[in-house]
C-alpha cells in the first residue's frame, strides 16, 4: 500500500457511498444527426458509444482484479459501486450504438476491432505471481489516467449550455449527461485504487502521458471513421471546416484539453476530489429522466 500523504484520501471521512443507478433510455425515436446541423460534433458524441463502452467494460475487469488487494473496507466498497456503475455504462452505451447501427451508421466491424485491440494491451494477459501484480499496477496506472479526462469531459457536460440551446435530442442529452454526472462523482475511485495499490509517482507519470497519448489519437480515429461511415448524402461543410467550427463555438470540448490537463493530474498533490462539483453531479443524477424512469 501506498504512503503519500499528498495524494492519499482516508475512504472513512467520506459519506457518499458510489453506486449504480438503473436507468432506462428510449433510442427509438433518436436521428441520425442527433445534434442538430452539427454532423461532426455528433460523430464526435458518438465515440462514447464506441470507444468508451469496450474500455470501461476493461476497466471494470481490472477493478475487480485489484478487489483482493485492497484492505480498506470503505475504499473497497466505492470499488465495488463504481465496477457496477461502469457496466451501467457499457450497458447503456451499447444500446446507443445498436440503435444508430439500425438507422445506418455501420460500425460493427469498427467495435470489434476496438474490442480485440483493447483485450490485447488491456487484459490481464495471463500473467502470474510478480509478473501479474505489477501489470496490474500499470493498468491501474493507465486508468486512472484515462478516468482523469473522463471526470473533466464530464464536468463539462454538466457545466456547459450549448447543446440544449442547439436542440439536441433530449435521450442522447439526458444519456451524455448522466454519464458525465456518474464520471464526476466516482473521479477519485480509481485513483485512490492505484494508490492504495501501488501509489508510485514515476509509474503515475509514465502512465498519465501514456493515457494521454493515447485517447487524444483514438478519439480523431474514431471520429474521422464515423464521419466517413455516415450514410447521409449532405454531411455539410469538410469535417476539418466543421471541427474547427464547432471547437470554436465550444459544441465540443477543446482536443487540446488532453495536453493542458496534464500538467494538473501529474502535481505531486493532485487528488480528483479536485474536479468538478459533486453537488451538481447528484443534482443532475437526482433529476434525470432516464434515472427517474
Amino acid at each position: 500500500m501506498a504512503d503519500n500523504g499528498a495524494t492519499a484520501r482516508s475512504y472513512q471521512e467520506q459519506a457518499h457511498a458510489i453506486h449504480a443507478r438503473d436507468v432506462h433510455f428510449d433510442f427509438s425515436s433518436v436521428p441520425m444527426h442527433y445534434i442538430p446541423d452539427e454532423v461532426l460534433a455528433t460523430h464526435v458524441t458518438n465515440v462514447m458509444h464506441l470507444v468508451l463502452p469496450e474500455g470501461e467494460r476493461a476497466m471494470a475487469t481490472c477493478l475487480a482484479e485489484a478487489l483482493p488487494y485492497i484492505e480498506d473496507e470503505r475504499l473497497r466498497e466505492e470499488v465495488t459501486g463504481f465496477i457496477g456503475q461502469e457496466s451501467m455504462h457499457a450497458a447503456s452505451h451499447e444500446g446507443a450504438r445498436r440503435h444508430l447501427q439500425s438507422i445506418g451508421l455501420d460500425v460493427e466491424s469498427y467495435v470489434d476491432k476496438i474490442a480485440w485491440m483493447v483485450d490485447r494491451l488491456l487484459g490481464d494477459q495471463g500473467l502470474t505471481g510478480r509478473a501479474k501484480e505489477e501489470w496490474l499496477k500499470e493498468r491501474l496506472g493507465l486508468f486512472a489516467g484515462m478516468e482523469h479526462f473522463t471526470a473533466v469531459i464530464g464536468e463539462w457536460l454538466l457545466e456547459s449550455d450549448v447543446l440544449a440551446e442547439l436542440g439536441m435530442d433530449p435521450t442522447m442529452l439526458d444519456l451524455v449527461r448522466w454519464h458525465g454526472a456518474e464520471e464526476v462523482e466516482h473521479r477519485s475511485v480509481v485513483f485512490d485504487a492505484y494508490m492504495h495499490v501501488d501509489g508510485g509517482y514515476a509509474r503515475r507519470l509514465r502512465t498519465g502521458l501514456l493515457a494521454s497519448g493515447t485517447l487524444l489519437p483514438l478519439f480523431i480515429i474514431s471520429t474521422a471513421y464515423l464521419y466517413r461511415q455516415d450514410p447521409s448524402k449532405d454531411k455539410g461543410r469538410s469535417w476539418a471546416r466543421q471541427f474547427v467550427s464547432a471547437t470554436v463555438r465550444g459544441v465540443i470540448p477543446s482536443f487540446t484539453t488532453f495536453v493542458t490537463e496534464m500538467p494538473r493530474y501529474l502535481r505531486p498533490g493532485f487528488h480528483p476530489s479536485q474536479l468538478g462539483s459533486m453537488d451538481n453531479a447528484l443534482r443532475y443524477l437526482a433529476h434525470s429522466p432516464a434515472a427517474r424512469a
